[in-house]
């Protein structure tokens, strides 16, 4: 792409397209003021839910986070809402999803003209985070997040040719509907077929999010890793979530005895957030095919069915269970009932025993996330453990606690 069509093309003022906070129409709250190691912060003032340690742990500058959000927050343009300053109408200055696609446009000219290819690698991999997060938090409906998630999952396929390990995209027909993209992300250094984590990520990010947890925790251990998008998100777009959260996962396992890479034999599930729900079910239903599920922060039970909880919730990720829900408009009480029907205990699963190896990881004052939670997950397994990460230092907790988790699931996946 020439810098004549990024600058004057790709970020042409264009003011028709739907502002984010707008998508979803239910009852609107006073955010409350809440922090969690995966959500981020809800902060007075915006919409979005501010993950700077996340974003930060995954590779993206904490000086180009607050350069972004200081562009957004001093934008003088329309405004959906004068008190979210991340609500700027139209693709233009100020704009979020403006703001970070340039930011990322920058990162991708600066790939397309350097030679040495780790450090184009490095440069793509930093464009794909730009992109992914022009697009958060991928509402349903969003045109400039539709464009921006395929822009991100192109920079990544580019980032990747480059960096160690080697990925492949896999199509995985789906019955009764559209087929989905994974990507295979396999390890330098070692032999196919590979023992694999099927990871299963959160409501909030896009399966092209996560290469530092394979580059720094699963490759050196000889694991590969599988990727899919969340129902509703990138390439899982045509799909809505249901009570059968696992569906599209539990429909790629089955097919993993024909994927040449994959050791079908030795396969774990790896889920965080919302992504737990979908692997701890998997525990179940899947027994003979999953070695062990290991979660983090796990979303079972208690927030899906206690209405008091989902109060204390901000906008944003009540606007995201909606959405992949696929309910853009729904009340609060009819929120909490179909909520309700997601709970893995309701559901009659958890609480009964599993022969599968469950390793539920927590936090201390988790809303998200109980410690009961995790309790609860481990009791239900035969072979069963909790681990809980401390609150800090935050980053150095969450990497020890992910190494504990990643030595865990590698003893359960040796021959």
């Amino acid at each position: 792409m020439s810098g004549k069509n990024l600058s004057e093309e790709l970020f042409k003022p264009r003011f028709k397209h739907p502002e984010t906070s707008t998508l979803v129409r239910r009852p609107r709250h006073a955010n409350p003021a809440v922090f969690s190691t995966l959500e981020g912060q809800s902060q007075r003032g915006w919409y979005r839910m501010l993950n700077k340690l996340l974003w930060s742990w995954r590779g993206v500058s904490p000086l180009e986070i607050s350069e972004v959000l200081a562009r957004i927050a001093t934008s003088r343009e329309e405004h959906t809402r004068a008190d979210w300053l991340d609500t700027v109408i139209g693709y233009r200055n100020g704009n979020w999803n403006y703001e970070w696609s340039k930011q990322a446009a920058g990162w991708q000219q600066q790939a397309l003209t350097t030679e040495d290819d780790a450090l184009a690698g490095e440069q793509w991999l930093q464009a794909s985070h730009g992109y992914s997060l022009a697009a958060y938090p991928y509402i349903k409906g969003d045109e400039l997040a539709d464009q921006a998630q395929v822009m991100a999952n192109r920079a990544y396929e580019e980032a990747t040719r480059r960096l160690p390990g080697e990925l492949k995209a896999l199509t995985f027909p789906i019955e009764g509907g559209s087929a989905i993209t994974g990507f295979l992300h396999m390890p330098a250094g070692a032999t196919a077929p590979y023992p694999t984590v099927l990871l299963c990520a959160g409501l909030d990010s896009l399966q092209s999010d996560h290469y530092r947890l394979f580059h720094d925790f699963l490759a050196p251990r000889g694991i590969a890793m599988l990727t899919l998008d969340m129902p509703s998100v990138g390439f899982s777009l045509k799909w809505k979530l249901t009570q059968d959260t696992s569906f599209l996962h539990q429909q790629v396992i089955r097919q993993l005895a024909d994927v040449a890479w994959i050791d079908h034999t030795r396969v774990a599930a790896f889920g965080y957030r919302f992504g737990a729900n979908v692997a701890v079910r998997l525990g179940y239903l899947e027994v003979p095919r999953l070695r062990a599920v290991a979660c983090i922060g796990a979303l079972v039970h208690e927030l899906l069915s206690n209405p008091v909880l989902q109060q204390q919730l901000p906008d944003m990720y009540l606007d995201v269970l909606a959405s992949r829900m696929g309910m853009p408009s729904i009340t609060d009480e009819a929120l909490h009932t179909e909520l309700n029907r997601y709970s893995l205990k309701t559901q009659g699963l958890l609480g009964r025993r599993t022969p599968t190896p469950m390793l539920a990881a927590h936090w201390q004052n988790d809303l998200f996330s109980p410690p009961e939670e995790a309790q609860l997950i481990a009791r239900s397994s035969s072979d069963g453990k909790v681990l809980e990460i401390p609150a800090s230092p935050l980053m150095a907790s969450f990497d020890r606690g992910l190494n504990q988790i990643c030595d865990w699931l590698a003893q359960r996946l040796k021959r």
